[in-house]
C-alpha cells in the first residue's frame, strides 16, 4: 500500500485517516478521511490506472487472477482494491476482467481491544453473528474477537479473503492472537480443515448468508464449536427477510447490530436468537 500512497503522493498525516481511496479512469482522485470526501485537482489517466493495478497485483496479474474474478485484490496489512472494469464471459461464467476503469481502495484499520466491553458483558455461547452495513465494522470485530478468545481458547481463522489476518508470507499482519489463520481457503473447505484437523473451540469467519454456509454451521455445531461469524444485516426486519439468515441464525447464542460508518464499531443492540423465533 505504500507504493501506492508514494504513486498517488498522498502524505504520511493523511494517511493514518485514510478510509477510501476512490481512482476512476478521466475523474479526479477522491479520498474519503473522517467520512469526508476531499477531490484532489489531478485527473487519473488511463495509464495512471494500468500502473496501479499492476501494483496491487505485485507485477504478476496472474498471481492475483482467483481474486480479480471475484472484484477485488486483498493488500498487504487486510486493504482490499475492489475492481470494475468490462466483464468477459464463457456461458454464464466470468473468466475475466479487462479495460480496468475504477479502483476503489478500503483501508483497513486495526482497533485493538474493540471487541473488548461486548466479551465483557455478555457470554459467547454457541456463538456470534455479527450484524450491520458495509463498513459498520464488522470485520474489526471479528478480529478483535479472535483475539481476545485465542487467549484461553482455541481459535481456528478461516481467512477467505486476507482481511481479518492479513497473512503475508505465512505471518499475520493483523493481531488475531492464538488463533490458528487458515488464510484464502474457501469457507468449506476452511470450515473441513478446522474440523477434522485442529479441534477447534470456535471457528470465525467473515460475511455468511448463502446456502452451503448453513451446511458447514451446522455440521460444526453438531460437533459441539462455537461459532461467530459476521453478515450484511442492518436490523431485525432485514434479517428475517432473507432466508438464508434466518435459517442460519438459530445456530447462534446472540445476534450483536453494530452501527453505522459514522460509528464504526458501535453496538446498537444485542437479541438473544430465541427471541427471533418467539
Amino acid at each position: 500500500m505504500k507504493r501506492i500512497f508514494e504513486k498517488l503522493t498522498i502524505p504520511p498525516q493523511k494517511r493514518i485517516r485514510l478510509q477510501e481511496i476512490r481512482l476512476r479512469v478521466g475523474k479526479p482522485v477522491c479520498l474519503v478521511c473522517d467520512n469526508q470526501v476531499e477531490v484532489l485537482h489531478n485527473v487519473f489517466t488511463k495509464k495512471d490506472m494500468e500502473e496501479v493495478f499492476r501494483l496491487i497485483c505485485n507485477d504478476s496479474v496472474y498471481s492475483k487472477q482467483n481474486e480479480i474474478l471475484q472484484g477485488f485484490v486483498t493488500l498487504r496489512g487486510g486493504h482490499r482494491a475492489g475492481i470494475c472494469g468490462t466483464a468477459v464471459y464463457n456461458g454464464s461464467e466470468i473468466v475475466n476482467i479487462r479495460d480496468i476503469s475504477a479502483i476503489n481502495f478500503r483501508i483497513a484499520h486495526a482497533h485493538t481491544g474493540c471487541s473488548d466491553l461486548l466479551l465483557r458483558k455478555i457470554s459467547v455461547g454457541s456463538g456470534l453473528l455479527f450484524c450491520g452495513a458495509p463498513c459498520s465494522g464488522k470485520t474489526t470485530m471479528l478480529r478483535d474477537t479472535a483475539r481476545n478468545l485465542s487467549r484461553s481458547n482455541k481459535v481456528a481463522l478461516i481467512d477467505s479473503r486476507g482481511e481479518l489476518a492479513a497473512t503475508y508470507k505465512g505471518e499475520a499482519q493483523n493481531d488475531v492472537g492464538n488463533s490458528f489463520v487458515l488464510d484464502g481457503y474457501s469457507k468449506a473447505d476452511g470450515f473441513d480443515h478446522a474440523l477434522r484437523c485442529l479441534s477447534p473451540d470456535y471457528i470465525i469467519c467473515d460475511e455468511i448468508g448463502s446456502a452451503s454456509d448453513s451446511n458447514c454451521i451446522e455440521n460444526a455445531i453438531n460437533s459441539g464449536v462455537g461459532i461467530i461469524c459476521s453478515a450484511h444485516c442492518t436490523g431485525v426486519d432485514e434479517l428475517l427477510a432473507k432466508p438464508n439468515l434466518q435459517r442460519i441464525t438459530r445456530y447462534f447464542s446472540k445476534v450483536v447490530f453494530l452501527g453505522n460508518r459514522e460509528r464504526v464499531g458501535q453496538v446498537l443492540d444485542i437479541i438473544n436468537t430465541d427471541e427471533l423465533s418467539s
